[in-house]
């Protein structure tokens, strides 16, 4: 019973790491990330892609009302998997930190600043009595120098940087995907159709083009631009990985 409460103090104490070296708290922020639903970031010589789940729960949810991608600066957009509150807070904050750049500096932020800028503050929150981890993981694509950039953050705060992955719910099987059909030279009209796939392999029912969100930032404009659901039906359709009601 003594163990049992040594295990609790560790448990509930975000600031203390556990005689193994863990912090149960950060762990406990990645579960709530693989409860999200998927997100998937594609990076090709041609530009990055971002996609999304965002299917309804309810068929009396407004589909446009869900929104897993979201637009930092004209050429920096970000996808979310986990607590879409939490999310909401992290883009604010990235949002701010890019209007300071462009006011102070008379400059676009780079990619790799600002997802440093987003991973320090998100790991203050791993270091602070009376606060808890965010539990939402965050792909950061865009274009910096005339390179395609794509960084994924972590709830205990460490920034990575990727050709292609996943976040959310069913990443084993999306990140298992984009492994065995990256390839460096791809196109970005290739590049939006694995990530598609990658993103149907976290899917039980199959894709519809109403309930995928896709954004992408090409190098030749280095500005975000979101995929209409004309297009996303048609790679879907192409790719046979449409659902039962997909239309």
């Amino acid at each position: 019973m003594q163990g049992n409460h040594e295990q609790q103090a560790y448990d509930r104490g975000i600031t203390i790491f556990s005689p193994d070296g863990r912090l149960y708290q950060v762990e406990y922020a990645r579960e709530a990330v693989k409860r999200g639903s998927a997100s998937v970031g594609v990076r090709t010589p041609e530009g990055v892609v971002l996609a999304a789940d965002r299917r309804a729960r309810s068929p009396l949810i407004e589909q446009e009302s869900i929104e897993k991608i979201h637009g930092v600066d004209d050429h920096i957009a970000l996808a979310s998997a986990g607590h879409v509150a939490d999310a909401r807070k992290l883009i604010d904050f990235a949002r701010r930190r890019a209007q300071i750049d462009n006011l102070r500096y008379d400059e676009s932020i780079g990619v790799e600043t600002l997802t440093k800028a987003v991973t320090d503050h998100i790991q203050e929150y791993t270091q602070t009595g009376g606060a808890r981890p965010f539990g939402v993981a965050l792909l950061i694509g865009g274009v910096e120098d005339g390179e395609p950039r794509l960084f994924e953050t972590d709830p205990s705060g460490t920034p990575y940087e990727w050709q292609a992955t996943a976040v959310g719910g069913g990443r084993e099987d999306s990140q298992s995907h984009l492994e065995d059909n990256y390839e460096d030279d791809l196109t970005l009209d290739e590049g939006i159709g694995l990530a598609l796939e990658a993103l149907a392999e976290a899917s039980e029912d199959g894709l519809t083009a109403s309930g995928v969100e896709m954004t992408t930032v090409p190098v030749e404009s280095a500005q975000v631009e979101a995929v209409d659901e004309e297009t996303l039906a048609e790679h879907i359709d192409d790719r046979d990985l449409g659902g039962e009601d997909d239309e």
